[in-house]
């Protein structure tokens, strides 16, 4: 029988942390970019690069030399491109994030019965809010951010930093309110901004019916890692957008379990 020798392999406990350390970071960025358009791009860019090794191997000296360049300013180009998901994983770093996330776990085994009420306290008056403007057909886009962007958001927005409640959200989208145009974005259990103006999404395959707020409300979850409510003023029907996808004519019920997975 052959036997094998790995006796030329040493590995050490801080072999063991640079391997764990760099995927925590890989994991981390992952959860940046996914269901944004920036994964696309990432995507479009290790095509690139293996479509670079593979005319190398090749030799076809005149798609090497083009694909070259892109290659040779990579580093650059990534910064470049993915400005705005560098600036929110420094954001994550400096707010120590996953430090809340532990927390999270440690309720969710310890205290789950109490972290739920907690949480269904918080979404109420977002329901509550829905229901209403349902009711009265008054159109509202409430953005929930997990990483509230500042010069995302409020380079088009009126800064509020309120508590949460039923009667501001239904006078911020009131026909007559000077704010009911644009969005509310919440994040960090307050309402941060109010009439706030969001890129619409791109997609070409959308229904008919959809007006730039359902256009805003995809568009947001596609650019940022966000949610999103949509009330339509026509019917009254109550949208969710997340990931670039939306869900249409959700009832109360699937709206709480989705503001409870998600917000």
């Amino acid at each position: 029988m052959h036997s094998f020798d790995f006796s030329f392999v040493k590995i050490g406990v801080f072999d063991v942390l640079d391997v764990l350390l760099v995927a925590f970071i890989v994991y981390q960025l992952y959860n940046l970019i996914r269901g944004t358009i920036a994964a696309n791009i990432f995507i479009g860019l290790i095509t690139i690069y293996l479509l670079y090794m593979v005319v190398n191997a090749l030799h076809m000296q005149l798609l090497t030399g083009i694909l070259g360049k892109f290659v040779d300013v990579g580093i650059i180009a990534i910064i470049i491109v993915f400005q705005q998901e560098v600036r929110r994983f420094l954001l994550l770093v400096g707010k120590n994030a996953s430090l809340q996330r532990n927390k999270a776990w440690w309720k969710y085994f310890f205290g789950k019965a109490e972290a739920e009420k907690n949480n269904y306290a918080r979404i109420k008056p977002i329901i509550d809010a829905c229901k209403t403007m349902k009711q009265t057909r008054t159109g509202a886009l409430i953005v929930f951010a997990k990483y509230y962007d500042e010069q995302f958001y409020q380079n088009s927005c009126e800064v509020l930093d309120a508590k949460i409640s039923k009667r501001i959200l239904e006078t911020i989208f009131q026909k007559n309110s000077p704010l009911h145009d644009g969005a509310v974005v919440i994040s960090e259990n307050k309402i941060k901004s109010a009439s706030c103006i969001l890129p619409v999404t791109e997609k070409s395959d959308l229904p008919a019916q959809f007006g730039l707020r359902h256009r805003a409300g995809i568009g947001v979850t596609e650019a940022n890692d966000a949610t999103a409510i949509i009330v339509s003023e026509e019917t009254g029907e109550i949208s969710y957008a997340k990931q670039g996808r939306i869900k249409m004519d959700i009832s109360f019920a699937e709206l709480e379990k989705l503001l409870n997975k998600d917000f």
